[in-house]
């Protein structure tokens, strides 16, 4: 026989068949159970399963316990602890109280745990070896060879959904929630849907968690480790387990199948496929899903690894200082020198309130403090490197136009002392901000373990002792000439003499 005439490898398969004889099964002399009416159950790559009826169990059971797990076509397994005088066999024993439609030879009936049936007695029965077959196809070569080429996550989505289609898996939808590290941002929630050929994007805030329509759907059910999801919707006898189920069923689907995608750090994240193909999913397709969930679940932890590297360096260290570190700038000593505008600012009589206030209280004036001041900054064109403690310490770099940055620094300082003296949350304290201009080196220091990415050159000396000196000389902003020239409605406090600095530093005040 050709190679062209060989038969196609079989796709994935369960098959569930009657034990005519006798079964007795043992957790080493002790009899769990024994039964006439044993079945077994074929499944592509596990070996052989052996059920009984829960009736011919020998030994106490007990309640049952929180673990669940998943088989989309098997549906939802409940464990039990096996009760014997020597001890509990915790989740011993496993059932699909509401087996799924390719399944329902094993609805009621009992499988062991290989810890708990230390050994079985088949007798006159004979059991086939395990089935070890060969799965392949468009998608799961395309997963192996290409998928790595891929950048980013929207793409990715389409082709597994193409995909799928070319291995003849009927979707209609294909949605994936993925959970993130984001201070705003709760997760990513990828959409395609065949109509549009297109992927969209939505970006929950952490408000979903407490949304009804997250709260009673399978998004929630599996994310919450309950184990996955699967309805056949084309029958409409059927009660629908979340409500999504009947807007599916309006748009024409006929079956829906929600699976974990597991992360390595223990994050569960979801899988749904919808189909409208009047026989909705075979055992063949969830099965190939089923068998690369694992390999797709790999690749979306590659992208979000990335974009969560990406938030928490801009949460933590700023958007451009981000953006740097990302592209490779992580060893000490890496940086450049700019020309920049520094500005510090600092809440004026912040350890009096603390003292005054309830702490709680003074934590959410500082936020709100901190809130102004970076929104300000950003929409300026500058950068929040850092706070310390009730300080902020930003950058505006020049470029080509020191004169530009100049103007957005003492601009912003304007706009926050302005917003802080306003604004509800802060009105009862006030800042006091420095500005100055010069070289400074911007990148890391620090030791061969611990880095942080900052500014470190005089005009941030200066611009942190200005701060200082318009405390004490009655000004809410005070800086160097060079970022007072051209600008107007400053006062000339001439040369100030600055604590580290031998000589003084010519400045110029604005606002009381």
């Amino acid at each position: 026989m050709s190679l062209d005439d060989a038969p196609a490898p079989p796709g994935y398969r369960i098959d569930v068949a009657p034990l005519p004889h006798p079964v007795r099964i043992f957790h080493d002399d002790i009899l769990l159970a024994e039964t006439m009416r044993a079945r077994v159950m074929y499944e592509t790559r596990l070996p052989a399963a052996i059920y009984v009826p829960r009736e011919d169990i020998r030994v106490p059971l007990g309640p049952k316990t929180d673990l669940q797990t998943f088989c989309p076509f098997k549906g939802t397994a409940s464990y039990h602890d096996v009760l014997l005088d020597s001890g509990t066999i915790e989740n011993g024993v496993w059932s699909y109280v509401s087996a799924l439609p390719e399944s329902k030879g094993i609805q009621g009936y009992v499988g062991f745990m290989p810890n708990a049936a230390t050994h079985v007695d088949l007798g006159q029965n004979e059991v086939q070896a395990a089935r070890d077959g060969s799965i392949t196809g468009p998608l799961v070569d395309w997963l192996m060879r290409e998928a790595g080429t891929l950048s980013d996550p929207e793409t990715f989505t389409h082709a597994v959904a193409t995909k799928m289609r070319e291995n003849g898996i009927a979707v209609s939808r294909l949605a994936v929630l993925i959970w993130s590290l984001h201070p705003m941002i709760a997760g990513k929630n990828y959409i395609w849907r065949a109509e549009t050929d297109e992927v969209r994007t939505f970006a929950p805030s952490y408000d979903i968690h407490e949304r009804p329509g997250f709260l009673n759907s399978p998004l929630q059910h599996v994310s919450n480790g309950l184990g996955g999801v699967r309805q056949r919707l084309a029958d409409t006898d059927t009660a629908s387990s979340f409500p999504i189920m009947d807007d599916l069923r309006a748009e024409g689907a006929t079956d829906y199948v929600a699976m974990p995608l597991p992360f390595s750090d223990g994050r569960t994240n979801v899988l749904t496929l919808t189909s409208d193909h009047p026989d909705g999913f075979t055992t063949e397709n969830l099965g190939l899903v089923f068998e690369c969930a694992t390999v797709i679940s790999r690749y979306y932890e590659v992208f979000m690894q990335r974009e969560n590297a990406q938030a928490l360096l801009e949460t933590y260290v700023g958007k451009r200082s981000g953006a740097r570190v990302l592209g490779g700038e992580i060893r000490r000593g890496d940086g450049d020198e700019i020309d920049a505008a520094i500005m510090f600012c600092d809440l004026r009589g912040s350890t009096r309130l603390e003292q005054e206030l309830p702490r709680g209280e003074y934590i959410a004036l500082l936020n709100a403090f901190l809130e102004i001041t970076s929104n300000i900054v950003d929409q300026r064109g500058g950068e929040v490197l850092k706070f310390i403690g009730d300080a902020v310490l930003a950058v505006f770099p020049a470029g080509e136009d020191a004169a530009a940055a100049c103007a957005a620094a003492l601009d912003a300082a304007r706009a926050v002392v302005d917003q802080v003296s306003a604004d509800d949350a802060t009105a009862r304290t006030s800042c006091a901000i420095g500005i100055a201009f010069g070289c400074v080196t911007y990148g890391n220091i620090g030791s061969s373990t611990r880095l942080d990415f900052t500014v470190i050159g005089l005009a941030a000396n200066v611009a942190a002792r200005l701060c200082d000196a318009g405390k004490r000389h009655g000004h809410a902003i005070v800086v160097t000439d060079e970022v007072a020239a051209g600008r107007t409605g400053l006062t000339d406090l001439g040369p100030l003499a600055l604590r580290g600095f031998s000589a003084p530093v010519r400045a110029f005040g604005d606002g009381a």
